[in-house]
């Protein structure tokens, strides 16, 4: 039950961490949807964001232990897939946004209620929460945890359904009724999980989710 070998344990505490971030989501929803800011909601969401980052960092860290690696590559040890995931993360989200500007697709849920409550403080609040913390708590539990507790066998065939796995679980934390979206989250989902098996290291897909993220919020 205390390792990451236990299958039970496992699913309980995938659980809990699943829970953690719906928490961190609603607040962030709570905050979204009024207008102005309220200083006491932005502190809920910082008390409750760093609690379930901090959690999700040291469970994560400690469960590395029980695991040995063939090789752990930096996240800048080969600059031309780290150049070419941003761009294409980059090409991606304005691709996104073209077909959201001339009404091929919908706007995400986050992206209406900043357009009805519209403001600088909201602005950088998104930034700060949608832009970089939800992608991090959200790549700890579509790729780090997931991995760890379900895909962690070197062959191929396993390797594929992870990454759709992970880009499933991926677009279902960013619930969208359009299945458009649905569909596009999957994708930047899955190569989020692509990037985690080829260098090993989970800094790879949070650095790729964030730049998604904030450029999700910047093109609004």
């Amino acid at each position: 039950m205390n390792t990451p070998e236990s299958r039970e344990g496992n699913l309980i505490r995938y659980a809990v961490y699943f829970i953690g971030y719906l928490m961190a989501a609603g607040v962030v929803k709570l905050v979204t949807m009024k207008s102005p800011l309220r200083i006491w909601d932005i502190i809920l969401f910082g008390l409750i964001a760093a609690m379930v980052l901090l959690f999700y960092i040291y469970r994560f860290n400690r469960e590395q232990r029980f695991f040995e690696r063939d090789f752990v590559m930096p996240w800048l040890g080969d600059y031309a897939i780290t150049i070419g995931l941003t761009i294409l993360v980059v090409a991606g989200r304005i691709g996104v946004s073209w077909l959201q500007a001339y009404n091929k697709i919908s706007w995400y849920g986050f992206q209406i209620e900043y357009l009805k409550h519209e403001s600088i403080p909201m602005f950088w609040f998104l930034i700060v929460a949608v832009g970089i913390i939800l992608p991090i708590l959200q790549q700890f539990l579509t790729i780090g945890f997931l991995f760890n507790y379900a895909f962690r066998r070197s062959v191929p065939a396993i390797a594929v359904v992870g990454m759709f796995t992970s880009g499933i679980l991926f677009s279902i934390l960013n619930f969208q009724m359009s299945i458009p979206l649905f569909v596009i989250d999957i994708a930047f989902g899955a190569m989020f999980a692509w990037s985690y098996l080829y260098t090993q290291t989970i800094w790879m897909p949070i650095y790729l989710s964030v730049v998604n993220g904030v450029l999700l919020v910047i093109m609004t």
